[in-house]
């Protein structure tokens, strides 16, 4: 892939092809849980089939993204996206036309895992982060992220009403011709890492650093709650509402809201971690999604309390990502934002492996999701209590090195 002439690829190019790179990758990765049902009826799986594929997505992707990262940090992030956007698009394709659950765990599993590992936020916060100042990052990280659940709030409908006109295995087809487009956008994120003043460290160095430091590990495992709730919630959701006799329309709705009010959610925790202490606005999420969840469980289901929920839970969503982030951008600098961003992630991944698989698993066994919303409040009083006593302050060495 040829380098483009730096001189149009200015911090506003950067910041929208990268903002709708997200918006692309994450809306498809997002409607997968409208696929459950449609594929695990007309292949005559259980739930779990699905769920198990859906978990093995995100493990693939929380292990490859810190080499991702690495990769990104070390020589720029444009091959790594075009690379993962072809992955993507061969993961749609073959989970288009799966017929066994050993090839819907390579498609949807494995390609699909790696492919979001080069097209999603760890790579995109990386490049972004540094061609914008540092009291500038923490709002572009909220913009990104806001653009990205605009494709959410776009793709769940649209892929909803592709699975109902033409079926599930054209609709997955649909949307890897879409995916298409994350290809040209990866020349915008193309860096010349050798010139830089935001130097990789030697590896050693950097996970020396990281793991040597309490706020690290302690924002790693708050991380793993958000992503065991995300997961579980977006693929098991659409079916939670249908088991409590509620139409797949609603599902789908609701899980657009979330994406639709995560673009306010995710854009004011970009604008306030610039501002304020970016793990006490950690905390705070945590716990709001505590009261979310509860209060959820114990009013009667209808389609409004579940329009309710999804709003609600939208604004808390991926509002823990520019946060998490920026938390590691502040404490250790960006030179490696990438890969360090990717191992945190890898313990959200982590959490979004056991909340997809275990609905899956704990539903097939009881016939109900009862234990894993109570496991997923559990997790958000935990998460809470871990983001409180990080500090966000930099690390003076690096600092001088990499800002």
């Amino acid at each position: 892939m040829s380098r483009p002439n730096p001189g149009w690829r200015t911090p506003f190019v950067v910041l929208l092809c990268g903002s709708i790179l997200l918006s692309i990758s994450l809306g498809v990765r997002h409607a997968f849980g409208l696929f459950l049902a449609p594929m695990s009826s007309d292949l005559g799986w259980g739930r779990e089939a699905f769920a198990t594929a859906i978990a093995l997505q995100n493990l693939v992707w929380g292990l490859s993204q810190p080499l991702a990262g690495r990769l990104s940090d070390r020589y720029g992030a444009g091959w790594i996206v075009f690379s993962g956007g072809l992955l993507y698009i061969a993961g749609l394709a073959l989970m288009a036309i799966s017929t066994d659950q050993a090839m819907l765990l390579f498609s949807a599993g494995i390609l699909i895992g790696l492919g979001l590992s080069g097209t999603t936020f760890n790579v995109v916060f990386g490049v972004v982060s540094r061609v914008l100042p540092p009291e500038r990052r923490s709002w572009a990280m909220g913009v990104s992220m806001s653009v990205g659940s605009l494709g959410q709030f776009v793709l769940l409908p649209g892929s909803d009403l592709l699975i109902t006109g033409v079926g599930w295995s054209h609709a997955l087809l649909l949307l890897a011709a879409l995916s298409l487009l994350m290809l040209p956008l990866s020349l915008a994120l193309t860096e010349d890492r050798s010139h830089s003043t935001h130097v990789a460290l030697p590896l050693k160095q950097a996970l020396g650093e990281a793991f040597s430091h309490r706020g690290f590990w302690l924002l790693s495992f708050g991380f793993f709650t958000c992503g065991f709730q995300v997961v579980f919630i977006a693929t098991h959701l659409p079916a939670f509402l249908t088991d409590g006799g509620l139409s797949a329309t609603v599902g789908a709705m609701a899980l657009a809201l979330i994406g639709l009010f995560n673009i306010a959610g995710s854009y004011l925790a970009g604008l306030w971690g610039g501002r304020y202490a970016k793990p006490k606005l950690l905390s705070g999420i945590y716990a709001a999604r505590l009261l979310v969840i509860g209060i959820f469980l114990v009013l009667p289901l209808s389609q409004w309390s579940a329009y309710v929920f999804a709003i609600a839970m939208g604004l808390l969503w991926l509002s823990t990502v520019p946060l998490t982030n920026g938390t590691v951008a502040t404490i250790f600098g960006v030179g490696n934002l990438s890969m360090l961003g990717g191992l945190v992630f890898l313990f959200h991944q982590l959490g979004a492996f056991l909340g997809g698989w275990l609905g899956g698993y704990v539903y097939d066994l009881s016939g109900s999701y009862d234990v894993v919303w109570l496991v997923a409040i559990a997790l958000s009083v935990t998460a809470a209590l871990l983001n409180l006593p990080i500090r966000e302050v930099p690390l003076q060495r690096r600092e001088a090195a990499t800002t």
